[in-house]
């Protein structure tokens, strides 16, 4: 397993209580941090550009970039890589926690959507924010029906795949982990972060500037459990399925079944739940 980047991992001093006493050592914790994503835009007469704060989210440093383009992607605030001119970093003390997208144009969003900023901690995404039916008008992509198959005894060896690629999570056991996985199992990097949804974010962030968007014929593996936030990320992305070693929320199942997905949980340990879209299951 290869070492956790630099950036994302802090060594701090710590004291360490058991039978024998107490002693001091040093130990390493994953880095949590705000990062801050602003969008700009021209006018329509060029003459000046508009600049709104988006949100905030408690996150791991790294893959900065990504995370901010999967976040306005998911949330459906972009809908491809083609609208974003450029991302840099403001001059200043806290440059290294925020982030600028200038796009080509004015965000094509409902009335007011822009003026409501997030906030984003990393345990819980972006609570209560959005409905089923919303999820539903913003989804760019369709969820494909049966064309991807996923063979169960393939989809019960992930756990041990994606712990291969956690090198944070080793270090620290204190991050989540997500990853994409086809019918032979994982095929995409493995993406870590203190937020499960920022995770998910860094990834499909990743495949928005790659161009391999949507990621039908794939499924989106976590290692947290399966959220609302979760499904609609995958939603949004045109996943046929949503993997999980911990459990879904209620709603979580159902959008699952509304946007037509496959949605699986507890898998560990060589068995696993399904709790929408069985028939993908072979």
């Amino acid at each position: 397993m290869n070492k956790p980047d630099p950036a994302a991992v802090a060594t701090i001093p710590i004291k360490k209580i058991d039978r024998t006493g107490i002693k001091s050592a040093d130990d390493i914790v994953a880095v949590e941090e705000p990062l801050a994503i602003r969008l700009t835009w021209p006018e329509l007469d060029n003459a000046k550009y508009v600049i709104r704060d988006i949100a905030v989210t408690m996150r791991t440093p790294g893959l900065d970039e990504e995370l901010a383009l999967g976040f306005l992607f998911t949330e459906g605030i972009i809908l491809s890589a083609d609208q974003v001119v450029q991302v840099t970093r403001p001059v200043g003390d806290d440059a290294n926690n925020i982030i600028l997208i200038e796009l080509n144009d004015v965000p094509a969003l409902p009335a007011g959507r822009l003026e409501r900023n997030f906030f984003i901690t990393s345990s819980c995404g972006i609570c209560g924010k959005a409905s089923i039916d919303a999820v539903r008008t913003h989804a760019q992509f369709d969820v494909r029906g049966d064309e991807f198959m996923m063979p169960a005894e393939v989809l019960a060896t992930l756990p041990k795949l994606l712990a291969r690629g956690q090198d944070t999570f080793a270090g620290t056991g204190s991050v989540h982990a997500a990853a994409l996985f086809s019918s032979v199992g994982l095929c995409s990097e493995v993406y870590e972060d203190v937020g499960r949804h920022n995770a998910v974010d860094k990834l499909m962030g990743a495949n928005l500037c790659a161009g391999r968007l949507p990621l039908w014929n794939m499924g989106l593996f976590v290692s947290g459990r399966s959220s609302f936030e979760l499904v609609q990320k995958a939603r949004m992305a045109g996943c046929a399925m949503l993997a999980a070693v911990g459990a879904p929320s209620s709603l979580a199942v159902e959008l699952a079944w509304e946007s037509d997905m496959t949605l699986v949980g507890f898998v560990r340990d060589g068995r696993f739940n399904v709790y929408a879209g069985p028939a993908r299951i072979a």
